[in-house]
């Protein structure tokens, strides 16, 4: 490997939809990393998920060679639910190319994780893209970038990841900006391991940045963290293909196979060092752990079941492997009445728990059943004890609560100003607290306000899209927690408790909440034999119903003419039939239902 003073690492950073990996697909051609005859839209996106959804939901590394130089790219989400995914990127690189759609101009995740790249004091490319289409507002998104950045309108480049145009001058100046990596290859071994994933054949593999030293093939290495000692059995780099090479070193990005098979062992984070034997253990010597990454806070908790309950070793198999290659996953097992063993699994945000039951779904063949998204709450018992209640089936009784305290959240939206009242409207309406606008440039604001985390999920984004024709975005950070006045909200079908529906709401919305609920599941019920009574109810007390009509068989259609006793015997005959069925009869909801009032 040639001296690190010719690598180049950095990562692409922006809001969604912003054009991050087709930008990665001109590198990529550019670089002839991909033959153009294998070529496809968005290549780094390596999950058929994402490319159905057009969405880039895990990091991606690549290996290119440019020129001299060997540059080491890392394609990174932009949906505010995969933050920890860009976070974790930032850490194993020097540099950042800001992108902000020339349509679309500055947004709210372009903020946040323009932030996030200050924080690891990264040197940032500030490129403004889609400039080949008509409606594309290049200089005044250049205004505004140039603003938030301080620095000359001349500093920022106008590319088109579509077209290619200005996308090699874009290389040459990450190779001109971004600094080499500073690692001493004659030191100990440290790397940190960034992300990783599951292979049933090679066991943990771990994505890794050489920090210092090198590391070669069937050498032990040490992992810190998970305390775990290996020999490697495969390395190389991201081609972006895993391909084998015999040795990394300080400066370079690749991954480690080593064969083991228990997930709990590799931890994202973790620092490997190479290992030396002192009174027959395992011994680090004096090797400085790096600096890893701060836990994720789980802020949207849903309970996942099997359908089939002899499913539910598999169902902790697939969590634990989906965990290694999506850090921000936590989960712990749970038991409901009605739904039998499952696990409650926490989340950063209602698209992350869709996408994971996606995944549960494809690439395990499992039939799960996932219940509503609900916050965490805290709880002071009478009796002095606080608990952190996750799901709405561990809520107490309400006899035995003293005060409950809701999750709160800095919501930071950025709308174009012509906007900005629709936007002020839709906030309005929801219990949260005006803090400031902000003018970005004279063509975009930024609103900042407080709300109960609860409100965000509560199609929020969608109504401020919708409002704004599309230009609001819209992202949040944990604030604090506040007291409030919540009660258990429960659904019930045909009289029986379905615990999967169960939320905590505030009591003044209760009925609202309860009516919109009730509406959304009588639209996507599945219609049955006989009619279905879906309520709402706070304890014992009904306070909101909807009826689901049942699928009705014409019965008297063979009868032509006649005495019409005939049909209204065969119309009797039908009811009391369908009342004692109604009466006996099971519902078996298919998964989509969950899903379907999930989203």
């Amino acid at each position: 490997m040639e001296d690190q003073l010719w690598i180049r690492n950095f990562v692409i950073i922006s809001h969604i939809d912003h054009g991050k990996s087709t930008l990665a697909d001109r590198f990529l051609e550019i670089t002839g990393t991909v033959p153009r005859e294998k070529m496809r839209p968005q290549y780094l996106d390596m999950m058929a998920l994402e490319q159905e959804r057009g969405v880039t939901i895990k990091m991606q590394p690549v290996r290119m060679e440019y020129k001299n130089y060997v540059l080491n790219l890392i394609d990174t989400p932009g949906h505010a639910d995969f933050g920890y995914e860009v976070s974790r990127s930032l850490a194993a690189v020097e540099g950042a190319i800001l992108l902000v759609d020339a349509t679309k101009g500055i947004q709210s995740q372009t903020l946040a994780n323009l932030q996030l790249a200050r924080e690891q004091k990264l040197v940032i490319i500030p490129v403004v893209n889609k400039i080949d289409l008509p409606e594309a507002r290049i200089e005044e998104t250049k205004t505004s970038l140039s603003q938030i950045l301080e620095l000359p309108k001349e500093d920022i480049l106008s590319i088109s990841g579509k077209t290619g145009k200005n996308v090699e001058q874009l290389l040459e100046r990450a190779t001109e900006k971004i600094p080499s990596p500073k690692g001493r290859r004659e030191s100990p071994l440290r790397a940190l391991i960034f992300d990783s994933k599951y292979d049933p054949y090679k066991g943990v593999i771990a994505y890794v940045r050489i920090f210092d030293g090198s590391i070669k093939k069937e050498e032990e290495i040490y992992l810190i963290a998970g305390r775990a000692g290996a020999k490697v059995k495969e390395l190389g780099y991201f081609k972006p293909q895993m391909t084998p090479c015999n040795k990394l070193t300080a400066g370079e990005i690749g991954y480690i196979a080593t064969g083991i098979k228990e997930p709990a062992k590799v931890r994202v984070g973790d620092t490997i060092v190479k290992t030396g034997l002192k009174g027959g253990g395992l011994e680090t010597g004096n090797v400085e752990p790096l600096p890893g990454y701060r836990e994720p806070k789980p802020m949207v908790f849903a309970s996942i079941y099997p359908r089939d309950p002899d499913d539910y070793d598999l169902l902790r198999d697939a969590l634990s492997k989906l965990k290694l290659n999506d850090a921000s996953l936590s989960f712990e097992p749970e038991t409901k009445t009605f739904l039998g063993r499952g696990y409650l699994c926490g989340f950063l945000g209602t698209f992350h728990a869709e996408i994971v039951y996606e995944r549960l779904k494809r690439e395990f063949s499992l039939d799960v059943i996932i219940s509503s998204p609900s916050v965490g709450y805290k709880v002071l018992k009478k009796d002095g004890k606080e608990i952190f209640v996750k799901s709405p089936s561990f809520w107490p009784n309400p006899s035995e609560i003293k005060e409950a305290r809701q999750p709160w959240a800095e919501l930071k939206i950025v709308t174009p100003v012509r906007y900005l009242g629709r936007c002020l409207e839709v906030l309005k309406a929801l219990q949260g607290k005006y803090i400031e606008t902000r003018y970005i440039s004279q063509t975009e604001a930024s609103i900042l306000y407080e709300v109960p985390l609860k409100e965000v999920m509560t199609g929020l984004y969608d109504k401020l899209k919708s409002q704004s024709q599309g230009f609001a975005s819209m992202n949040y950070t944990f604030k604090g927690w506040k007291k409030g006045d919540l009660v258990k909200l429960d659904i019930l079908i045909n009289g029986k408790k379905e615990e999967a529906f169960s939320r905590i709401v505030s009591r003044e919305r209760a009925y609202q909440e309860g009516k919109r609920i009730l509406k959304r599941l009588k639209e996507v019920f599945p219609k049955q034999l006989f009619s279905v009574a879906l309520q709402a109810a706070l304890g014992g007390k009904i306070i909101a119903r909807e009826t689901v009509k049942a699928r009705r068989r014409d019965v008297i259609a063979p009868l032509y003419g006649g005495d019409y006793s005939r049909k209204k015997k065969l119309l009797e005959k039908q009811k009391k039939g369908k009342k004692k069925l109604k009466a006996r009869g099971s519902i078996n909801l298919p998964s989509q239902v969950f899903l379907d009032l999930l989203k």
